[in-house]
Formats: structure tokens, C-alpha cells, sequence
């Protein structure tokens, strides 16, 4: 059983994917997501306030369906640049602070719209 994940609390997708799938009745697979508040806007130049974006709009999605940061299980970060790593950790671990997921990080060549981050999540329900 597959369900189609949509709401207007995160960037409507840039491409031919959903924002996210609920798979079997027990995951939810977060597409990535990058920087863009729900009106379709960057939300700022910085890690900080891009990193922060990023976060608020797997929230928005997680929401959509009564799940919270806490039922997140892993997370895979792209950077534009690992010098970024830091102060990106640091603004993640102030959201995952009391439930860590399992997550990879790597720095990629490049990101759409030229973005500093995207962050793609799994869920459990």
C-alpha cells in the first residue's frame, strides 16, 4: 500500500516526485528537501537560516500526518560544502536533540537552485 504525502506547510516539489510516501502503513519517506519556504521563496543565503528552512519543512510534512521529528528513524544531509558541517550539526542537533535518527552527511558538487543543503528523511507511524 502506497500513499501519496502532500501538504501546503512545504515547498510544493520542484520535479516530478512527492513530498513524501507512506509506504505499507508504517514509513513515511521524506523526498529531500531544500531551502524553499512553502511559497516557493529561498529562505535565506546562510547554512543557518537554510538549514533551519530545511528542517521546518520536513516538520510541515511529518505534521501532515500527526508524526513529529521524533518519529524520524534516519536522515541523509547534502552539503554544498563540508565547511558547513558544523554549524549545520549544531542547528540539527537542536531538533533532534532528544531522538536521534540514524543519518549519513556527504558534500555534493552541486544542489538544486544552487541551494547550501537538503535534508531527505524516513519515518516510522
Amino acid at each position: 500500500m502506497k500513499k501519496i504525502i502532500f501538504t501546503e506547510t512545504a515547498p510544493a516539489p520542484i520535479g516530478p516526485y512527492s513530498q513524501a510516501i507512506a509506504a505499507g502503513g508504517n514509513f513515511m519517506f521524506i523526498s529531500g528537501q531544500i531551502p524553499l519556504t512553502p511559497n516557493g521563496n529561498l529562505a535565506g543565503e546562510d547554512i543557518q537560516s537554510q538549514t533551519h528552512q530545511v528542517i521546518k519543512n520536513i516538520q510541515g510534512i511529518l505534521q501532515s500526518e500527526n508524526l513529529t521529528l521524533q518519529n524520524v528513524v534516519k536522515t541523509t544531509v547534502l552539503l554544498k560544502n563540508m565547511d558547513d558541517f558544523a554549524i549545520m550539526n549544531q542547528i540539527y542537533e537542536g531538533y533532534f536533540s532528544e531522538s536521534k535518527p540514524a543519518r549519513a552527511a556527504f558534500q555534493v558538487g552541486k544542489l538544486p537552485r544552487d541551494v547550501l543543503i537538503e535534508i531527505e528523511a524516513i519515518a516510522v507511524y
